[in-house]
């Protein structure tokens, strides 16, 4: 792989700068069926909490707040795409209702059974350990709800030059599997794209 392609992976990983302005915004176009078919599937009122996980320029999180009203709470660890995602969340900020932390899903800085969804699109692919990251989200979670992984398949990342480094790529049956290693007591799986893109659904 060349040192462009090195670079174009990290910045997928760790948005920076104006490269990771760019990264984000092209995501928010390529990602289009992933953003409206985790909408879909989330069902919460003004009154819950949804985290969402690798939130970028927070694309995501303005139309979970058009859809639901929720307090939005958010964990990145890209300090560019806070500022991104504070910018592009401008209502939810005014409402007092937009909680934004740059961190790592590892080590969430929110309290036991805190929240009615959890949502994360194409991250868990750089997560430092995959177990802990499921297992701190099952416990954030308030019994009975769920946490929305929406992803690409190994098959659809392997097409992908860049995604040679950096990226840790599941089979479907693998990321059940570590969902129950984690202690959730349902996992199941929704095409979006059928071979290309899935939403895996953990339920605690």
């Amino acid at each position: 792989m060349t040192r462009f392609g090195e670079y174009l992976s990290s910045q997928f990983m760790n948005p920076r700068g104006f490269i990771g302005n760019v990264i984000t915004f092209s995501q928010n176009i390529i990602n289009v069926k992933m953003y409206k078919s985790t909408v879909a599937v989330v069902n919460a009122t003004a009154e819950d909490s949804i985290l969402d996980i690798g939130y970028g320029n927070g694309h995501l999180l303005k139309y979970l707040y058009k859809k639901t009203g929720s307090s939005l709470y958010g964990i990145d660890i890209s300090d560019t795409a806070k500022a991104l995602a504070k910018k592009r969340n401008k209502k939810a900020l005014r409402d007092g209702k937009l909680n934004l932390e740059v961190g790592s899903c590892v080590d969430l800085p929110y309290e036991d059974d805190t929240f009615s969804a959890v949502t994360s699109i194409n991250t868990i692919y750089f997560w430092e350990d995959t177990v802990k990251g499921l297992k701190e989200i099952r416990r954030v979670l308030k019994e009975g709800q769920s946490f929305y992984n929406v992803v690409y398949t190994k098959k659809y990342l392997d097409k992908i030059k860049y995604t040679e480094v950096n990226y840790k790529k599941f089979e479907t049956e693998e990321l059940v599997r570590l969902g129950k290693k984690a202690g959730f007591s349902k996992v199941s799986v929704k095409n979006i794209v059928d071979g290309d893109s899935v939403i895996v659904r953990y339920t605690k």
